[in-house]
Order: C-alpha cells, then sequence, then structure tokens
C-alpha cells in the first residue's frame, strides 16, 4: 500500500475520553483535527464508570448529556476494609455513573458532527522535525501537524518508541470489569477492599451495575482460573460477595487488563501533549481517572487555542503552561491517590485506619475533596 501524506491542525492518538473531549473543543473553534483510535465504536472498557460532577460544565460547553443518555446521578459514598467494616459519607460535589460504552461512542458521534474526522488505525511512529509532527500508522498512512496530542490511554507500544521510563518497568496489576443486573442504589458509588485489592461498584445507565476490580496479578495467578480468585479471595469481602452472588452477568466473559502501572509519567514527551491515562494513571482506589481525563482535555485544548490564535505564543510557552497548570490540576491528586493506595494495601492498618475514620468522620470527606477537583470553569 502506498503512503498517503494529510495534514492536520491537532492529530489526537487515541479516541478516549481525554481525545474525543480536545477533538470536539477543537474543531469547535475551527482547527483541523484527526482522531486516530485502534478501536471501532461503541466498545467496552475496563474502567470504574464513575465521573465526578466537576466536569459537567465542560460537558455540557461539548454540548454533552449525560443524563439525557441515562447516566446515574450520584452522591453518596462508601468504603469497606477487608474485615467488611464500611464507613459512608456524601460526596459534596457528587458525580455520576455512565458506560464507557455508552460515553465514547456519543462523544465519536459529536466530534465527527463537529468537524473531526477519525479513522481506525494504529499509530506506529510518531517524529518531531522542523517544529511539525509526522505520524506513521500501521496501514501505512502519514499524517502531518503542527499539534500531537497523546490519549492512547494506560500503555501502548509507542511509550516504548518514546523511550517512556515506566514502560520498562513491569507492573504486577490486573484489572477485571464487568456488567450485571441486580439491587445496587442508583446514588452509591462504593469502594470495598480484598486482600491485595479493591474493587468500585456504581450503577450506570440501563439500570446496569458496574463492576471493576483491581489486584496483584501474581496473587490471582495462584488461583486455577477467576471464579476460584474471586470465591476464595474477592467474596471474603461480605458486600461484594452479596453484589456478585445476587446479580446476573450482562456481559458473556469479563474484561481484563494487565500491566496496569502507576508510575509517574511526564505529561509531556517529545512535544506531544499527553492527556488521561496517557499523562498518568490514578489509582481506582481514588476513583476519579475519568474526571481528570475530561479535565486534562480541556486544559489542553484552551492552550492549543492559544497557541494557533496568537502570533507570540509559541511552543515552548504552550509546552510550559500546559506542564504547569497539570501540575496544578493533579499533582496533588495523584500524591494523594498513591497514599491511600499504600495504606489500603495493608490490611492491618487499614483496619485501624477505618476505625480513625468513624471516630472522626470529617477526614473522610477531607480526602474525597483530595482526590477529586473543583468544578470546571468553562472557557
Amino acid at each position: 500500500m502506498s503512503t498517503r501524506l494529510s495534514s492536520f491542525d491537532v492529530i489526537i492518538v487515541g479516541g478516549g475520553l481525554a481525545g474525543l473531549s480536545s477533538a470536539i473543543h477543537l474543531s469547535n473553534a475551527d482547527l483541523s483535527v484527526l482522531v486516530i483510535e485502534k478501536n471501532s465504536y461503541p466498545k467496552h472498557k475496563v474502567c470504574g464508570e464513575y465521573i465526578s460532577n466537576e466536569v459537567l460544565p465542560y460537558l455540557q460547553f461539548l454540548d454533552i448529556d449525560v443524563f439525557k443518555l441515562g447516566a446515574k446521578r450520584i452522591d453518596k459514598f462508601q468504603l469497606s476494609t477487608t474485615k467488611s467494616k464500611l464507613i459512608s459519607s456524601r460526596l459534596s460535589l457528587g458525580g455520576f455513573g455512565i458506560s464507557r460504552f455508552c460515553l465514547d461512542h456519543t462523544l465519536a458521534m459529536k466530534a465527527v458532527q463537529v468537524g473531526s474526522e477519525i479513522i481506525q488505525d494504529s499509530v506506529e511512529d510518531i517524529q518531531f522535525f522542523n517544529d511539525e509532527f509526522s505520524v506513521q500508522t500501521k496501514n501505512d498512512k502519514l499524517f502531518k501537524a503542527k499539534i500531537v496530542i497523546g490519549a492512547y490511554g494506560k500503555r501502548s507500544n509507542l511509550d516504548i518508541k518514546l523511550n517512556r521510563k515506566f514502560i520498562k518497568r513491569k507492573s504486577p496489576y490486573l484489572a477485571v470489569k464487568t456488567h450485571v443486573k441486580g439491587n445496587f442504589p442508583d446514588d452509591v458509588v462504593a469502594l470495598h477492599n480484598f486482600e491485595g485489592g479493591y474493587c468500585g461498584v456504581s450503577k450506570v445507565e440501563n439500570n446496569s451495575i458496574n463492576l471493576c476490580y483491581i489486584t496483584n496479578l501474581d496473587a490471582f495467578k495462584a488461583y486455577k482460573d477467576m471464579d476460584e480468585f474471586q470465591h476464595k479471595v474477592v467474596f471474603k469481602n461480605t458486600f461484594l460477595k452479596t453484589v456478585f452472588s445476587s446479580s446476573n452477568p450482562v456481559f458473556d466473559e469479563p474484561l481484563t487488563i494487565s500491566q496496569i502501572s502507576f508510575d509517574s509519567k511526564k505529561p509531556i514527551e517529545n512535544h506531544i501533549l499527553m492527556c488521561g491515562d496517557t499523562a498518568a494513571l490514578i489509582h481506582p482506589l481514588s476513583g476519579n481517572g475519568m474526571s481528570m481525563a475530561i479535565r486534562s482535555a480541556q486544559i489542553a485544548s484552551i492552550l492549543i487555542i492559544k497557541y494557533f490564535n496568537s502570533k507570540t505564543y509559541d511552543r515552548e510557552a504552550l509546552e510550559k503552561q500546559y506542564l504547569r497548570e497539570w501540575n496544578t490540576a493533579f499533582k496533588w491528586r495523584l500524591k494523594t491517590g498513591h497514599i491511600i493506595a499504600d495504606l489500603f494495601n495493608q490490611p492491618k492498618l487499614s483496619e485501624v485506619l477505618m476505625q480513625i475514620l468513624k471516630w472522626f468522620p470529617g477526614i473522610l470527606p477531607f480526602i474525597i475533596k483530595r482526590t477529586h477537583g473543583k468544578v470546571m470553569k468553562v472557557e
């Protein structure tokens, strides 16, 4: 196949929450945008599927009404330890539950509607030369752009090409997700711990319950299959046992993803602006990765529009400002997430912490605020 060359203002590698949000925003600003996504829509993804309300104004700015799509309004939080001790709190900001199957597909349709081009392909290489990017795909297509956004998820062969440090270290985590039908409150998001991991539970559209857990891969391999692992490990938490055993599966088989890395990443690599999980992955125990992806897209999009509209705002200024705003928005949230996950990975300590949280109930809302942002201003 002969190589075809096309030029765009912005190329976005990855068509998930961050990539598609940026595509809509930038296309609305009359920039030419190409999104390169390896999968077709709609598609389920391994994800907790809870989003804090901090992103609602921005989604409305993008003309996305999640509640018309059936999203569940959530304002309560539950947390349990490996020994099934439970503590509850109200979510002062609140959030909503919606599947990636639904939201990504809706964002993709909106992106095309406002002028973005989306192709199904995989990016093999990205080169930066003479202040311009060249993007080579698996299907032997070559594209050029002034700006490239990396929004391709947790890990990719591109990370190897870009020589990113985190990709060189083996990660021991496995994530499993399924949808079930059963009884669970519409307005609650729960995080239930079990030995070596934790599971998020919340409702999404169509009254499905999203169950998504993460565990140590080596611990998982000690059992003959997923069913045995769940019965002998996950179900020791009585709350999880109740949800799993009293519900009916929607999926034929659960979705899994391995080699999940929580190591630090750089938000800018080889002049590529990284967004969402490509820039950083917050521990699911802190439950706000989807909001962070959408928020990072907003930050990048606003600065990219300024870059194209200003003769004095050059690439160096763009990159410095993106790094500055990214750190302001996410640095402490990520650190708090790491600390929380480390503490709850120690069962005895987590039991003590839970008792402290019960004695001093104001601590939990404070921790929640540290892992959630403020309502996003729309520009």
